[in-house]
C-alpha cells in the first residue's frame, strides 16, 4: 500500500515537473530565447565592454560615465518605431513586415559593432562616441523589431514564459558577448573582440527566417496622405493614453528602474577601482552573474505563475531595490572575491526575477496593432531617467561621496516606483491598463 502510494506520488511529481517544463519547449518561447540572445549583445558592446575598454585605456571616470549617454538612443527609439510598424521594405517586404526588417537591421548591427571595434579611444574619444552612438541606433532599432516579433509570436498565455526565455537569451547574449570580448581582447586586441561578437546578431535573423511572419501580427490601417502618416505616428501613443490610468502607468515606467540603472552602469568602475583583474571580472561578474541570473529567471517564472502578474512584479521591484545595498557592502569590504560573488549573485537573481515579471507586464500593455511603437515607448521610458542621471551625475557623485553612499542613494531612488505600483494595484489600474497583447479570448491577463 505504501509502495503504491509512493509510486503514485512519484508519478504525480514527475507529471508536475513535465507540465511545468513543457511550456518552455514550445516553438514560440524557444524562438524568444534566440531573439533575446541577439537583443542583448549590442547593449553589452556599449555598456560593460566599452566601459572596461575605456577604463583600461586610462580614460577618466567622468568621461567614461558620460559614454552612458549613448544609451539614450535606446530611450528615443519610440520616435522611429512607427516606421518598423508601417513602412514596407522594397523587395524583402514580400517576406513579411517583421521578417524583412529583422534581416535588414541585423546586417546594420553587425556593421556598426565591427566599426566600433576598429575605432581607437586613445586616438579620438569623439570618433569612439560616434561609433558607440551608431551601435546604439542599430541596436535600438534591432530591439524594436525583436520585441515586436516576440510579442506577436507568443500567445497571451505564453507572455510570462516568453518573457523568461527572452531574458534567458538576453543574458546569454550579453554575457557571452561580454565574456568573449574580454577573453579575445586580452589575447588579440579589441578590434578582434568586436569582430567576433558581431556574429551574435545572427540568431534573431535565423529565427525570423525559420519561424516566418508572426500569426498575431496585425497590419495598421493603410496610409496614403500626410494626415494619415501623422496619424500612424501619433496613433499608438493616443491609443495608449486613452486607457484609464495611463499617465500613472507611464509615471511608474519612468520611475521604477532609476536606482537599478544608476547602479548597474557603474559596477565596472567599482571593480576597476577595487583592483579586480579581467579574469576575476570574467569569473564573477560575467560567469557567476550569468548563472545567478538564470536562477533568478527560474524563480521569477515560479513567482509569476504562483502569485500572478501584479504581486510578482511588486516582489521583484523590492528585491531589485535591496540588491543595490550589496554593492555598498562590496565597496566597504574592498577587494574580496567572496564579497564580489555575494553582491553579483544577489543582484543578478533579483534582476532575473524582475526580467520575467516586469517584462511580462510591459508586454501585456501593448495593442497588437502597434506592438513595435508601443513597446518601444515603454521600454525606452523604462530606463531614460536612470541613464540621464548616470551619464550626467554618476561619475561626479562617486568621486564626491564615494561608492558606499552612492549605492545607498540608488536604493532610495527605487522607492517611489515601488510605492506607486502598490498604489496602482490597490486602485485596480493594473488590470485596466492591459492591452490586446495581454488578452486571450476576451480575458485580461491576471
Amino acid at each position: 500500500m505504501n509502495s503504491a502510494s509512493g509510486e503514485g506520488g512519484a508519478t504525480a511529481g514527475s507529471n508536475g515537473i513535465i507540465a511545468a517544463i513543457r511550456p518552455y519547449t514550445e516553438p514560440a518561447p524557444l524562438a524568444a530565447l534566440f531573439l533575446g540572445i541577439s537583443s542583448g549583445f549590442p547593449f553589452a558592446m556599449i555598456a560593460s565592454t566599452l566601459t572596461t575598454r575605456l577604463a583600461q585605456d586610462g580614460i577618466d571616470k567622468k568621461a567614461v560615465t558620460a559614454f552612458t549617454l549613448a544609451f539614450l538612443v535606446y530611450n528615443l527609439k519610440f520616435l522611429w518605431a512607427w516606421i518598423v510598424d508601417g513602412v514596407r521594405l522594397p523587395l524583402l517586404g514580400r517576406l513579411g513586415q517583421r521578417v524583412s526588417w529583422m534581416l535588414v537591421i541585423g546586417v546594420l548591427v553587425i556593421a556598426s559593432v565591427i566599426h566600433l571595434g576598429l575605432v581607437d579611444p586613445k586616438a579620438s574619444l569623439a570618433q569612439t562616441a560616434i561609433a558607440a552612438i551608431l551601435v546604439g541606433v542599430a541596436g535600438a532599432t534591432f530591439d524594436i523589431i525583436i520585441d515586436a516579433y516576440r510579442i506577436e509570436l507568443l500567445e497571451a498565455r505564453q507572455l510570462g514564459v516568453g518573457a523568461g526565455m527572452s531574458q534567458y537569451g538576453w543574458r546569454i547574449g550579453s554575457t557571452a558577448a561580454g565574456g568573449l570580448a574580454l577573453v579575445i581582447a586580452a589575447r588579440f586586441g579589441w578590434d578582434a573582440a568586436y569582430l567576433a561578437c558581431a556574429a551574435f546578431a545572427l540568431p534573431a535573423m535565423i529565427v525570423a527566417i525559420v519561424m516566418g511572419e508572426p500569426r498575431r501580427h496585425r497590419e495598421p490601417t493603410s496610409r496614403r496622405t500626410s494626415s494619415e502618416l501623422l496619424a500612424s505616428i501619433i496613433g499608438p501613443l493616443a491609443e495608449f493614453f486613452r486607457r484609464k490610468g495611463a499617465l500613472l502607468v507611464l509615471l511608474f515606467i519612468l520611475l521604477h528602474k532609476i536606482g537599478d540603472t544608476l547602479a548597474n552602469l557603474t559596477f565596472r568602475l567599482l571593480f576597476e577601482d577595487l583592483g579586480y583583474t579581467n579574469d576575476e571580472i570574467a569569473i564573477y561578474d560575467v560567469g557567476l552573474g550569468f548563472w545567478a541570473y538564470l536562477i533568478g529567471i527560474f524563480i521569477g517564472g515560479i513567482l509569476y505563475s504562483r502569485l500572478g502578474m501584479k504581486r510578482s512584479v511588486l516582489v521583484s521591484l523590492i528585491l531589485m531595490a535591496v540588491s543595490n545595498l550589496s554593492f555598498a557592502g562590496l565597496a566597504a569590504s574592498g577587494h574580496s572575491n567572496w564579497a564580489m560573488a555575494g553582491a553579483i549573485g544577489f543582484e543578478n537573481i533579483a534582476s532575473g526575477i524582475g526580467g520575467v515579471c516586469v517584462v511580462a507586464y510591459f508586454s501585456a500593455l501593448c495593442d497588437l496593432r502597434f506592438t513595435a511603437a508601443q513597446y518601444a515607448l515603454i521600454s525606452a521610458a523604462a530606463s531614460v531617467v536612470g541613464r540621464i542621471a548616470t551619464g550626467t551625475t554618476a561619475g561626479a557623485m562617486i568621486e564626491g561621496i564615494g561608492y558606499e553612499a552612492f549605492y545607498l542613494i540608488t536604493t532610495l531612488a527605487a522607492l517611489p516606483g515601488i510605492i506607486l505600483f502598490w498604489l496602482m494595484m490597490r486602485a485596480g489600474l493594473i488590470d485596466q491598463s492591459i492591452g490586446s497583447a495581454g488578452e486571450e479570448d476576451g480575458e485580461t491577463a491576471s
